[in-house]
C-alpha cells in the first residue's frame, strides 16, 4: 500500500515537470521577446518575468493534479 502511494506520488510529479516544460515552451513560442537571450545578456526584469511565468505555471498545475 505504501509502496503504491509513493510510485503515485512519483508518478505525478513526473507529470507536473512535464507540463510545466512544455507551458514554458508554449510561452517562449507565444510570446515575440526572446527572454532567454534577455537573462543571459543579465536583463533582470525578463528574468523576474520568467520566473513569475513559471511560478504561476506551477501553481496552475499543482491546483489541477490536487483537483
Amino acid at each position: 500500500m505504501d509502496g503504491l502511494m509513493v510510485l503515485t506520488t512519483i508518478l505525478w510529479g513526473f507529470l507536473g515537470i512535464i507540463l510545466l516544460y512544455f507551458g514554458v515552451q508554449l510561452f517562449d513560442r507565444l510570446d515575440p521577446i526572446d527572454y532567454r537571450s534577455q537573462v543571459e545578456r543579465g536583463n533582470l526584469a525578463a528574468g523576474v518575468i520568467v520566473a513569475s511565468i513559471i511560478l504561476s505555471l506551477a501553481a496552475i498545475i499543482v491546483s489541477v493534479i490536487i483537483t
